[in-house]
């Protein structure tokens, strides 16, 4: 055979893959090797008991760091961290450990079949001249007409302002500010930011806003 190989100019590699077809095994394939148990291996009843806790109502929501620095503060000790981890690797629970129903939240929805019935509102913060200046624009806009009820520019964005803005819509609209309620309104002085809302009206063709109002 290396005459042959030798005379055609072939190494005997190329010779034996060339003669040999595909997918036939020239000698015996190699006994795989069985990976003994590590003697410090947790016992099967202690795992199943580290899984139960892992997914136990009290600790499902936390990391397993948590869990274990929670059961040693208890005077218990299962096993380390990372032992908890290839646990639930090995069970894919490393993600979510929590199933989940199904949520269906009822969508707050508020319909206008007329003018002044559901009014938007929001303040939009406007760059100004000089840097570092703003100003707030506060707007509030009927949803069924998409007509701007009210709106005025100021420096600062309070609550207060924001209930001028609507005790002069309301005025200019003839609605009784003692009929709205809204998330506009001013409330308790607090200089926190605001967010906007909507306002419903108490029936449709009436020129007020009652109770049913979602911040945004």
């Amino acid at each position: 055979m290396v005459a042959v190989c030798e005379a055609l100019q072939l190494s005997r590699a190329t010779w034996y893959r060339e003669c040999v077809p595909q997918g036939t095994a020239i000698a015996a394939a190699r006994p795989v090797a069985l990976r003994k148990p590590s003697p410090r291996s947790l016992p099967e009843l202690l795992e199943a008991e580290v899984l139960a806790q892992l997914s136990c109502e009290r600790f499902r929501d936390m990391a397993p760091r948590q869990m274990y620095a929670i059961l040693l503060d208890e005077g218990r000790y299962l096993c380390s961290v990372s032992t908890m981890y290839r646990l639930l690797r090995r069970n894919s629970l490393v993600r979510q450990r929590r199933q989940r129903a199904p949520r269906n939240f009822a969508r707050p929805e508020l319909l206008a079949t007329g003018p002044n019935q559901v009014w938007s509102w929001d303040i939009t913060k406007l760059r100004g001249p000089v840097k570092w200046s703003y100003h707030y624009l506060y707007v509030a806009m009927d949803v069924f007409s998409r007509y701007v009820v009210g709106w005025m520019v100021a420096d600062r964005e309070c609550r207060e302002l924001a209930g001028q803005m609507v005790d002069q819509a309301c005025a200019r609209h003839e609605i009784g500010r003692d009929q709205l309620d809204s998330p506009c309104g001013p409330r308790s002085g607090h200089e926190e930011p605001l967010t906007g809302g909507t306002a419903q009206g108490s029936g449709s063709g009436q020129k007020s806003l009652a109770a049913p109002c979602f911040q945004r």
